[in-house]
């Protein structure tokens, strides 16, 4: 039975009655030893951002060819996520590990000494398949070194580098721009990877499982699936171009994003298919769709995209909402921010505590609720006069839901799957959430264009010469400018037309204010729908993670 198990999964099956594998070395700094590299990993997604300015006038491009700076990081990270547990299988997954660290490391170092734009994009591709392998390996790792009683806490300690690295990565990228050179916002990944990599080869190593894989790869000689690769690099690459350039290219009204479409489905639509082609034929699958098989597992993917989303949108509105509005600069925008990330690191714990003995569908309920409560109070009391003291505490109120959400959903991923299979959920559960960031960061870029749009056409058909409201207003700040030392001074002439001009600025900010605030409703209604899905799920067993990890 266990070699049609092996046949039918691609997975080694331990005999049921030894004792789970668990490693020689203290769990806890296994556990700190990767979440290193995951904070660096993670932080390199968003500490790039707000140095573009600086990289392009450095590099002597323009805005926009310094923007695939990101993009090209994102693509290749989204290519290698899917494909980590599938590559472990030939190389074992502590080699590979070390392999994707090391890899990081050097293409940070030729990030930062790069000449040009087109080999800084070059090195951000290495940068970001390397990147993209480490996550699925680090989260694989806990789930097998910590028992399924435990894994709950050993989450909450990866959870602090997942959740806490987008929040601080704008606002120290911003610092080192400011204060130092562009540059150093790679070199500052070199000595953290020199550790984390020290760390590695001392303290992880591999389980029975992972070992035993390596070595029937080997003697069956290593046959790599480059058809599902191409696919599998077709499909993803291509959906990651399009949430992040499409609403920069109008989607369909692109030539380019509409061609990316189509080979985006295509592609998908054949990997799958193919994929379960390679499972019929007792083939190793890159990915292991029969994980979704399990409900458990396929609610779990789900919820992990939507946190994704939400941790990303959320963490992107608040902050380009005071800068554009409120005229923060973005170190106090990201100060606004960081309450909530020491929020977070004191709820990860707590949650960690309570996920082994709280039915993790009701923490997860409350996360969502109280997201969505959060979010229905910024949409009820935040105006252009809200002080940094009120955003704060919006702020605080949406961090605390996110450590309810993010531990739970990753603990009950794993409920009932053999342990011969956590890199393959860990893999499919990284995929879920950095997706279901891309897709959030657009809509929110694609929604605040669209709606800011449709509220200025409504706003401005009350700005004409022959509305007298309008004419009034516009007498009364021309009275009042007229009188000032400053623009408006002299002529009426010249004060009206300054006060249209300061008139039709108000007008644009109030419609940039409501499109933010019909996204926030939106992420309201949104939140509140996961709730009915979370009790799809039957109750977790304590212990079925620990009797089938065998």
């Amino acid at each position: 039975m266990a070699d049609t198990a092996v046949q039918e999964t691609g997975h080694s099956a331990e005999s049921t009655a030894e004792k789970p594998w668990r490693p020689r070395g203290n769990p806890w700094l296994i556990a700190l030893t990767v979440t290193l590299a995951t904070f660096m990993e993670i932080l390199d997604t968003s500490i790039a951002n707000v140095a573009l300015p600086h990289i392009a006038g450095g590099l002597g491009a323009s805005q926009d060819e310094a923007t695939w700076v990101i993009t090209s990081y994102l693509v290749a990270n989204a290519i290698i996520l899917p494909a980590s547990a599938y590559l472990t299988t030939f190389i074992g997954r502590k080699k590979f590990y070390m392999m994707c660290v090391v890899g990081f490391g050097i293409s940070s170092m030729m990030c930062g000494i790069a000449p040009s734009l087109a080999l800084l994009i070059f090195f951000r591709v290495m940068q970001g398949a390397c990147g993209g392998g480490l996550g699925p390996s680090e989260q694989a790792i806990l789930a097998d070194t910590f028992p399924p009683h435990q894994r709950g806490q050993a989450f909450a300690l990866y959870g602090l580098a997942v959740v806490a690295a987008p929040a601080i990565g704008p606002t120290l990228g911003g610092w080192i721009t400011d204060n130092y050179d562009w540059r150093w916002i790679f070199f500052i990944n070199v000595p953290v990877a020199i550790l984390s990599l020290f760390l590695t080869s001392r303290m992880v190593e591999d389980p029975p499982h992972i070992i035993h894989e390596v070595q029937e790869a080997k003697r069956n000689g290593i046959n790599l699936d480059y058809f599902g690769f191409a696919l599998l690099a077709l499909g993803f690459g291509s959906l990651e171009f399009i949430l992040d350039k499409g609403q920069q290219d109008d989607w369909f009204g692109s030539h380019l994003i509409t061609t990316f479409i189509v080979i985006c489905v295509v592609s998908l639509v054949t990997l799958v298919l193919w994929e379960l082609y390679q499972l019929k034929r007792g083939n190793r699958p890159i990915l292991n769709l029969t994980l979704f098989k399990r409900k458990t597992f396929a609610v779990a993917f789900t919820l992990l995209f939507v946190l994704g989303f939400a941790l990303y949108s959320t963490t992107i509105l608040l902050p380009q909402m005071v800068q554009t509005l409120m005229g923060y600069t973005a170190e106090l925008a990201g100060l606004v921010l960081s309450p909530g990330g020491f929020v977070i690191m004191a709820m990860m714990p707590l949650v960690g505590f309570l996920i082994s003995r709280v039915d993790p569908r009701w923490m997860i309920t409350f996360g969502f609720s109280l997201l969505a409560y959060s979010m229905y109070l910024m949409h009820s009391s935040i105006t252009l006069q809200s002080s940094f003291k009120e955003l704060m505490w919006l702020r605080i109120v949406q961090a605390a839901s996110l450590a309810f959400l993010f531990i739970p959903i990753n603990t009950i991923s794993y409920n009932g799957v053999p342990q011969s299979q956590n890199n393959d959920v860990s893999g499919l559960a990284n995929l879920a959430r950095n997706v279901g960031g891309s897709v959030g960061t657009s809509f929110v870029a694609t929604m605040l264009a669209r709606r800011s749009q449709a509220h200025q056409t409504a706003l401005v058909r009350h700005f004409t010469p022959g509305d007298p409201i309008f004419q009034e207003r516009v007498n009364a700040l021309a009275t009042f400018l007229q009188g000032r030392n400053g623009p408006g001074a002299g002529s009426m002439e010249t004060a009206k037309a300054a006060a249209q001009g300061n008139l039709y600025f108000q007008l644009h900010q109030q419609a940039s204010m409501l499109a933010y605030l019909d996204i926030i409703a939106i992420l309201v209604v949104f939140c509140l729908a996961m709730v009915p899905l979370v009790w799809i799920v039957g109750k977790p067993e304590k212990h079925a993670g620990e009797m089938m990890g065998h």
